[in-house]
């Protein structure tokens, strides 16, 4: 795989599969630029044959994230499964699947520990997390895979803590957590959820002792009288433990790949330690992990651009294209730590946005910070290889990362 630079070429004619590989960790599906330009509302093609609307431009896809005739109800007949994972969730009652008004009154329900305060109160831990797995894996010695050593276990430590997991069992969440996005096999998944759901279960019957955290809170104030039942709690802890941990670990492991191949932003971030805050929002923007999350139905029809989006058809919202839109970013391929702040799409936009965007925001900012404090030498031990990068998940990232220092 070759540098920072991928190409952007044409669109196919006919309605193309979906979804698009990317050429490489820095790229977009050559198709995406295109189509912004020539067909920002087209067809596409499932792997298993069904059609659905792809919106490519950003202010299109930023309106449609705020409209209430495009339904995030997995349940739906017809709604477009992108692969067998995310279909799982077509009778999981949690909220990212609700339409108004269940679903901001099902949110409300697990926001308190994502308020600004609250996260603002994470920060020693999260700096705690980073500290501790850097002391490891200097001490192990180069080189290091850094995708197991720190981009995958400080997040998952950061949800458990937030969602009470004790002290004592953080190590035991960490080790399935990365089995888990590690091997993504059934096994792994079970093994994770049943920890989850021993977690609760303990919570349940000794509710006076669960202490802080989300899971302990949701029991007392909403399953306790029959707001929520125990099953819709423990399926949302999961989803939010499962979404939490594996966007923001892909965003840790290709944010520094993309420093590394980007030295002089690297530098200028390593002199001026003020603009890690920037340099976050422009790696959000730049690699869009979550690009296919905003995915929708159309419960009524939909005209946009001369194009009718009927009642049924499935849509895919391109955040990653929208990302990269010139009417909105200047010189939107170049990753560039300068650049004026203005409102990337990698949360989501609208009733949907991303719950934990605060939460993110934090661990990335700790972690990049102690990164180039603590190994201003870090650097790649070999060469990225396609083999080394998940390019057929939903959501976009790195199996592993060798770096040296």
């Amino acid at each position: 795989m070759a540098g920072d630079k991928c190409p952007v070429g044409a669109v196919p004619g006919r309605a193309p599969l979906f979804p698009m590989r990317r050429p490489c960790p820095f790229g977009l599906p050559p198709a995406y630029a295109e189509m912004r330009e020539h067909a920002p509302v087209r067809r596409a093609r499932l792997a298993g044959g069904a059609l659905v609307w792809l919106v490519s431009r950003y202010e299109d896809i930023r309106t449609l994230l705020g409209d209430a005739r495009l339904s995030a109800d997995r349940s739906r007949p017809g709604f477009p499964f992108l692969d067998s994972e995310t279909a799982q969730l077509a009778n999981v009652p949690v909220f990212l699947s609700m339409d108004a008004p269940d679903h901001l009154t099902h949110r409300r329900m697990f926001l308190s520990e994502f308020r600004p305060r609250q996260v603002d109160e994470l920060r020693p831990f999260v700096q705690h997390c980073v500290d501790e797995h850097l002391d490891r894996m200097v001490t192990q010695g180069s080189p290091a895979d850094l995708v197991t050593s720190l981009a995958m276990p400080v997040p998952a430590l950061t949800v458990g803590r937030i969602l009470g997991v004790p002290e004592g069992e953080l190590p035991r969440l960490e080790e399935l957590s990365v089995a888990a996005l590690t091997h993504r096999d059934t096994k792994a998944y079970e093994e994770l959820f049943n920890f989850v759901k021993d977690i609760a279960d303990h919570a349940a019957a000794s509710p006076a002792s669960a202490g802080a955290g989300m899971i302990g809170r949701v029991l007392r104030e909403y399953v306790a009288d029959g707001q929520l039942d125990a099953w819709s709690m423990l399926a949302t802890v999961f989803v939010i433990l499962m979404a939490g941990y594996e966007t923001t670990a892909h965003m840790i492991s290709l944010g520094v790949l993309t420093l590394l191949h980007n030295p002089k932003q690297r530098a200028a971030v390593r002199r001026d330690p003020a603009l890690v805050p920037q340099a976050v929002e422009e790696l959000l923007r730049f690699l869009s992990v979550g690009e296919l999350a905003g995915v929708r139905i159309a419960s009524e029809d939909i005209e946009l651009r001369g194009t009718t989006i009927r009642a049924g058809d499935g849509v895919v919202l391109l955040g990653a294209a929208g990302n990269r839109d010139p009417r909105v970013f200047e010189d939107p391929e170049r990753f560039d730590v300068h650049r004026s702040p203005a409102r990337h799409l990698a949360f989501g936009h609208g009733p949907h946005a991303c719950l934990g965007a605060r939460v993110a925001r934090l661990e990335l900012t700790v972690v990049l910070t102690t990164l180039l404090e603590r190994l201003p030498g870090l650097r790649l031990a070999q060469r990225i290889t396609d083999d080394a990068v998940d390019y057929k998940a939903v959501l976009f990232g790195l199996k592993r990362l060798e770096v040296t220092w």
